[in-house]
């Protein structure tokens, strides 16, 4: 006969969540963040089971402990705050506990009519008597007498009466801080979450080319003509402004204005064509000044609140000093020329492609991780990644781990418009944030079914969305040739649908002219200068401006997962409602999706998930215009004119 080595564990312990890839990645969230950890928890029999998660900060020793609820069915829980940035770690200890199984079949059977419990208070007596035993080997004398104490009690208590000694939540305590673990069962692989600062999961961009910072005609800006449109930024509420490149542009296939091939002597070319006799990924554009420069308005930023991302594009063109040193790390044709970048039909004559492949690919990944490390030593801790889903995946998941073992609190944004698996992928190896799908989400089914998907299902572990109605390389079909009216929509959709939003400049002007046939603006900033004034009437600044201070002054804003849809009986309206943690804080959106009509109809609310008595009146306040309503019971009649109000944020009192 086969000899069992060890015991077997009593208790099963399966389906712990949240877990990415069976544990391969560390789950997100944010700290201050409230998170639940859970498993699922059952043995054979009718034992009580009592269950503790174990969690500690990764370096720490000892570990911490919280008790589990029982959720249903199986389900157990246990909520979580982490005060401090760091990878956690979790495990489930959950045995069957004699005291309290002894206690509920003692009450099955005082309410059943037995009447002889002889056996059964000596079942009691044993039971209590091994736990102070168990407190007085851990030196706890005092907490062994008083259980001593419990016992003899309840040896001169009439039966019927026993369990009433156990109701006492001291009582109750004291018991449950000595069990007996002899069939304890423990998780065996730990969960893992990783906790960042609250600026990875809420964050506000504003995305403007320095090269066209003064708006000038014809003028090319310096980094320290930045320094007011950063400051520009921050009186809209923006706490992130991103920069597209500022490394020197390639010369050889320059881009003229709106990409044609021909460009004219005085043409700036695209930014992301990356290097030329000036240097390549570690040098900056001697048109917008120098690194000392560079360093100044990126310390000048943070005092007033701004960090300043810088685009990771790895991209070069055919000057860069990359070609000349290393040709072997780039793509070759049979005839031995290097091979620009394409995206069939699209040509980027002006791009040359990094093969990380190549066979001296180590060389290349270590120049990557450098180039990174270099502009961290020089103060950025955001960084934008252009196109990471034309690199490997495993390329990001070895340069973000190395990043994090080097420096704390360095945010990666993933530019990937790409297949959904591969933009789940990246987010799960280490990519902060991540662009979306948000731009081509329009009905309100889509934004529904889509916000449902980022943050009911398993993507709400690892993926955090950052909503971006429009990019210098997108010119949506909502905003083409589109009123004010549209511009306000889709913002305060993109900044209350999820907790991070960002926009491309211009967008507060309502630039809505699209290159014929295309997503994409016409006269493209990214091949040319821009010129802007910067107070041009009819701007939507003060929208915008009150749309983040809103985001900013009311936590609901603050939490990911915390949205919830409710049903208005127009599909040209959308409705969802937001609330803070511990619900002091609720907030009701209302976006009217047709940027020409007037629309109306009835929102239903849940009363019950708002705390609101029904027939109760109740007051909404709009955040965003400042009116006052009152309302009462669950239908209540809505309207918004495109023209005056598309919107309506209500704080619900």
């Amino acid at each position: 006969m086969a000899k069992l080595s060890k015991r077997r564990d009593s208790v099963v312990i399966s389906q712990l969540s949240p877990l990415v890839e069976c544990g391969a990645y560390p789950a997100k969230r944010i700290v201050g963040e409230r998170f639940r950890i859970e498993a699922d928890l059952f043995k054979d029999g009718h034992d009580v089971i009592v269950a503790r998660l174990l969690w500690r900060k990764k370096g720490e020793d000892d570990w911490r402990e919280r008790e589990m609820h029982h959720l249903d069915n199986d389900r157990w829980g246990a909520d979580v705050v982490a005060d401090e940035p760091g990878e956690y770690h979790f495990r489930v200890l959950a045995w069957p506990d004699s005291f309290q199984s002894w206690l509920k079949d003692l009450r099955k059977r005082i309410d059943g009519g037995q009447e002889d419990f002889l056996t059964e208070i000596e079942e009691g007596r044993i039971i209590l008597n091994d736990t102070a035993l168990r407190a007085a080997t851990a030196k706890s004398s005092r907490e062994a007498d008083d259980i001593e104490s419990i016992t003899t009690r309840m040896m001169k208590t009439p039966p019927a009466d026993v369990p009433g000694l156990f109701d006492d939540p001291e009582v109750a305590a004291l018991i449950a801080r000595w069990p007996d673990l002899t069939l304890a069962s423990r998780s065996g692989k730990k969960l893992r979450v990783r906790v960042e600062e609250k600026r990875a999961g809420f964050s506000a961009w504003y995305e403007f080319f320095p090269r066209s910072a003064e708006g000038l005609e014809g003028k090319h800006s310096t980094l320290r003509d930045c320094l007011p449109r950063v400051r520009y930024a921050r009186e809209m509420g923006f706490d992130t402004v991103y920069f597209p490149p500022i490394h020197p542009i390639g010369v050889t296939a320059r881009k003229g204005k709106n990409n044609t091939l021909t460009p004219e002597p005085d043409d700036v070319g695209s930014p992301w064509a990356i290097g030329n006799e000036n240097g390549g990924h570690r040098s900056i554009e001697p048109a917008l000044g120098t690194i000392d420069d560079f360093v100044w308005l990126v310390n000048e930023a943070r005092a007033i609140g701004i960090e300043i991302a810088m685009d990771f594009a790895i991209n070069c063109s055919p000057d860069h000093p990359y070609v000349a040193d290393h040709p072997e790390w780039f793509f070759h044709r049979p005839d031995g020329s290097i091979r620009y970048a394409e995206n069939p039909p699209k040509k980027y004559q002006d791009i040359y492609p990094l093969n990380f492949h190549c066979d001296e690919w180590q060389e290349l990944w270590q120049e990557m991780l450098e180039v990174v490390l270099f502009w961290i030593d020089r103060g950025v801790r955001t960084f934008r990644v252009d196109n990471p889903h034309t690199k490997p995946v495993a390329f990001w998941e070895w340069l973000i781990a190395e990043i994090d073992k080097r420096h704390d609190g360095i945010l990666f944004l993933s530019e990937a418009f790409t297949k959904p698996k591969m933009m789940r992928a990246l987010a799960k190896i280490g990519f902060t944030q991540s662009y979306t799908y948000f731009t081509w989400r329009l009905t309100r089914d889509e934004l529904i079914e889509y916000v449902t998907e980022l943050t009911r299902g398993e993507m709400r572990n690892y993926f955090r969305a950052n909503f971006w109605p429009n990019t210098p390389d997108i010119l949506a079909v909502p905003l083409q040739n589109a009123p004010p009216s549209a511009f306000k929509m889709r913002a305060t959709l993109a900044a209350t649908l999820s907790t991070s939003w960002g926009i491309y400049s211009g967008y507060e002007f309502c630039e809505n002219d699209p290159f014929p046939g295309k997503e994409e603006y016409n006269n493209n900033e990214k091949y040319q200068l821009k010129a802007r004034d910067w107070n041009a009437p009819g701007n939507i600044k003060e929208f915008i401006r009150r749309l983040n201070g809103i985001r900013r002054d009311n936590p609901a804003f603050h939490f990911y997962e915390n949205v919830a849809f409710v049903p208005f009986d127009n599909d040209r309206i959308i409705a969802y409602y937001r609330w803070s943690d511990d619900r002091s804080n609720l907030v009701l959106v209302l976006v009217n999706l047709d940027p020409e009509n007037e629309q109306a109809g009835t929102v239903t609310l849940p009363l019950d998930e708002f705390g609101i008595d029904h027939g109760a009146e109740f007051q909404v306040t709009d955040l965003m215009y400042g009116d006052a309503y009152t309302w009462r019971e669950s239908t209540n009649f809505v309207i918004l004119d495109p023209a005056s109000k598309p919107v309506h944020v209500l704080k619900v009192r």
